[in-house]
């Protein structure tokens, strides 16, 4: 942690973070009201003015509905970590597990794999996202398993290239020689030296995910509302933003932050992983 705080990134970054967390876990603490609850008479009422029904004061205004803008962006940070740390660990599970497979065993096993990749990258997101939806349905799991499947070409990729890369090296080859099973060598000498790329990639698609989750809501396929998401803000906004700014604004400063304070993680992370950078 220090190692990560003494780069400008990597204080941002976990400074970033680590509040976007604490912001997340005790949304139903530190909110100041039900970001479901409605008050149409306070609709789009401007940031700091003092008409809440309940007497206190809207710090961030309201959008089209009457609901405090505050609240939501708060809980619209649970649903973000969420669908961040599930469709990264989906991704990154199924993605550095094939990518192994594949780079160590070849043959028609890494044929398949790479064809599948090439295919999975070939289509858009959105037009795989927009059958998934209509298939299973739109709402929070299936963002995080469209996101999650999505995802996991990257890692294959990177893991793919890595044992291609380390297969054969000399403890690998030594190992071998000594008889060592093939699960040995591929899970206690090749995938431990994967734990910290695949940790930085991790940290980096996490800010990818999020951003993907408030495209998906903000075209109508993704969480279903009312639950509070910051692309569904921007979109329930977007049709007042000449004269209510802070509607789409604010919620897209949150989605900025998140994706600012990921990247800045990561890129530090691979500074104090990477050994080859001194």
């Amino acid at each position: 942690m220090f190692k990560l705080m003494k780069t400008t990134k990597g204080f941002f970054g976990v400074v970033l973070m680590s509040f976007l967390l604490f912001v997340g876990l005790g949304a139903d603490l530190i909110s100041p009201r039900d970001p479901l609850a409605q008050d149409l008479r306070a609709r789009l009422t401007e940031p700091g003015m003092d008409n809440a029904r309940d007497g206190g004061t809207y710090l961030l205004g309201t959008d089209p509905l009457g609901r405090d803008l505050l609240s939501r962006i708060i809980h619209g940070a649970r649903i973000s970590l969420l669908v961040g740390f599930t469709a990264v660990l989906i991704s990154g599970t199924i993605g550095t597990l094939l990518g192994l497979l594949s780079g160590f065993y070849r043959g028609w096993l890494d044929t398949i794999v790479m064809r599948v990749v090439d295919m999975q990258l070939a289509m858009p997101l959105i037009v795989f996202a927009i059958a998934w939806m209509g298939f299973f349905g739109a709402g929070l799991l299936s963002v995080v398993l469209v996101i999650g499947i999505w995802g996991w070409v990257q890692y294959a990729r990177f893991t793919r290239s890595f044992v291609l890369s380390i297969k054969e090296t000399e403890y690998v080859l030594a190992s071998r020689a000594l008889g060592a099973s093939t699960p040995t060598i591929i899970f206690r000498h090749i995938a431990p030296n994967l734990i910290g790329p695949v940790i930085v990639m991790a940290t980096l698609q996490m800010g990818h995910a999020v951003l993907l989750e408030s495209t998906l809501s903000f075209l109508g396929v993704g969480v279903n509302p009312p639950t509070p998401t910051w692309g569904g803000m921007v979109a329930d906004g977007r049709n007042y933003m000449d004269t209510s700014w802070w509607t789409v604004v604010l919620p897209g400063i949150a989605i900025t932050l998140f994706v600012l304070g990921a990247n800045f993680l990561g890129d530090a992370l691979r500074d104090v992983l990477d050994p080859k950078i001194k």
